[in-house]
């Protein structure tokens, strides 16, 4: 009897520890799947420009130039970065992106019933900000997740950035995730790796070609005696060295090379010494435009002038750097640009459309109508009703020719078709972007023609330009040539001398048969 009565018990005791602990299981679930599983460390990074769509473009350009550092007092949260100096090209750029984007949300051509959202980040010219914005377009805007971490980026792929020591912190950053990034005008030839960049793409050429370029066009006015200044970065000093080399091979000497970075003005100072001192009177200047606009400050100050400089697409049609005494340095420079490509509507989209659609202000009776992020962005506003720019822009057709790409690639994954539409059901991964990436090739509505080559780099096609005085005292990038790596030997590289104008308004070349050694 006894023996029963325990067994009873001990059996409803079981039976009260079970029903307990299911209880328990069942409250944890519960609690777990209130509790959001993935979360941000620190503040999300919010864009500057964005808009929703069924998938998502992210972009990151140095629209504003200097970062100020927070003081680092190591007993609180560092407050944000902030950011000046307005980058009115870098600007374009995003507003070139947002162009392409609408146009193709408009047409029923490409994704008829699939919307295109944007996320642009502004990097302020700081590979910091760089490595924020790569964090940010992978993990989204949102603080926590409500769900596992999937592990699917936020964006399909990303146009950016401009320099490419920060285009290199990008790619590496995204790289393991196998998320596209489509740079306009990162050229660095370090970036042609398909083992360190597998998923990296450019619609530019790599410097490779620029560089042993530029050794021709010394070589073709008989200037064997040079001197040479590149950035300290991996576009400077990647494209410097594979110049050298294609210099000694052209028999062209080097009496000095030089270079600094912009953060070093003592190093600077240097260079401006050794320019000065030396008796090579042509320079190779393989440099970033904001070094060149450094150095060419310098030289303004020590009124060095007369020399024959020879630059790169980087700086050879930069407006920052006409000023009023910068012909009297850099008059009769020559170098390699970007082709220019007209994008119809987009001078009009840039005082208009842009603001109507991207950015939140509004004109009332002449009074300018704003939230929070028009308020933090008045020199953006400043550029409302300026257009002049536009006529001479390069880069941005690059930037026109990456949103495309994506759009060809997403056509081609999504099984669009001009009646049934695409099937919005297919979950498109950045991997699978990056592969239909690699089989693109298509026309844009200029006639220029988009693929990649087997580096993911698009074909070296350039304008020589010359800095010259317009009739109206203007400074002007005049085309007298041009390079274009897919024509057949011999057919490559044409310049026109007689369009060139020399340093001191000179028409003739062999006013530098005095300076050869």
């Amino acid at each position: 009897m006894c023996k029963c009565g325990h067994f009873h018990m001990t059996y409803k005791l079981s039976l009260v520890m079970l029903v307990l602990v299911i209880l328990w299981v069942v409250r944890a679930i519960e609690a777990q799947s209130k509790t959001p599983l993935c979360k941000i460390l620190g503040s999300p990074e919010s864009p500057l420009l964005s808009k929703e769509g069924d998938v998502t473009i992210g972009g990151a350009f140095s629209i504003h130039s200097k970062i100020t550092q927070p003081l680092l007092s190591f007993t609180d949260t560092p407050t944000r970065l902030t950011c000046s100096s307005l980058n009115l090209r870098e600007f374009r750029f995003a507003q070139t992106m947002i162009f392409a984007i609408e146009e193709i949300n408009s047409s029923d051509y490409l994704l008829p019933n699939v919307s295109i959202g944007y996320r642009i980040y502004d990097n302020c010219g700081s590979t910091l900000s760089s490595m924020r914005a790569a964090m940010a377009l992978m993990n989204g805007a949102d603080a926590t997740s409500e769900s596992a971490c999937s592990g699917q980026s936020a964006v399909h792929a990303i146009i950016g950035e401009s320099e490419s020591s920060s285009t290199i912190v990008l790619s590496r950053t995204t790289g393991p995730f196998k998320l596209p990034v489509i740079s306009h005008s990162a050229t660095c030839e370090c970036l042609s790796s398909r083992t360190e960049y597998p998923s990296f793409f450019r619609t530019i050429a790599s410097d490779l070609y620029q560089s042993r370029a530029l050794a021709q066009l010394v070589k073709h006015f008989g200037w064997s005696w040079v001197g040479a200044v590149n950035s300290d970065s991996d576009y400077g000093n990647n494209g410097m060295a594979i110049f050298l080399a294609a210099a000694r091979e052209e028999g062209v000497c080097v009496e000095y090379t030089e270079k600094f970075h912009r953060t070093e003005p003592e190093k600077l100072k240097k260079v401006v010494e050794v320019i000065r001192k030396s008796t090579a009177r042509v320079i190779v200047g393989f440099l970033a435009h904001v070094e060149m606009n450094n150095l060419l400050e310098q030289l303004s100050v020590h009124n060095i002038t007369g020399l024959q400089f020879i630059g790169v697409e980087a700086w050879i049609t930069a407006d920052s750097l006409v000023t009023p005494t910068s012909f009297s340095v850099l008059g009769g420079s020559l170098g390699f640009a970007v082709q220019k490509a007209n994008i119809s509507g987009f001078s009009d989209f840039v005082i208009k459309g842009f603001w109507e659609s991207a950015f939140p202000c509004t004109q009332s009776n002449s009074e300018i109508v704003m939230d929070t992020q028009c308020k933090d962005n008045l020199d953006l506003i400043e550029t409302k009703d300026y257009n002049d720019d536009v006529p001479e822009l390069r880069y941005s057709a690059n930037i026109y020719k990456a949103i495309y790409a994506v759009a060809h690639s997403l056509h081609r994954l999504l099984k669009c078709k001009n009646v049934s539409g695409c099937d919005k059901m297919i979950k498109v991964h950045p991997w699978q972007v990056v592969e239909a990436l690699q089989m693109v090739n298509f026309t844009i509505k200029n006639g220029d023609q988009v693929w990649f080559d087997s580096t993911g780099a698009a074909v070296a096609q350039y304008e020589v330009v010359n800095w010259q005085r317009g009739a109206d005292g203007s400074v002007e990038f005049k085309p007298v040539g041009y390079y274009d790596a897919s024509l057949p030997p011999g057919e490559k590289f044409v310049l026109r001398n007689k369009d060139i104008m020399w340093p001191g308004g000179k028409t003739e070349a062999d006013i530098y048969c005095s300076y050869i050694v």
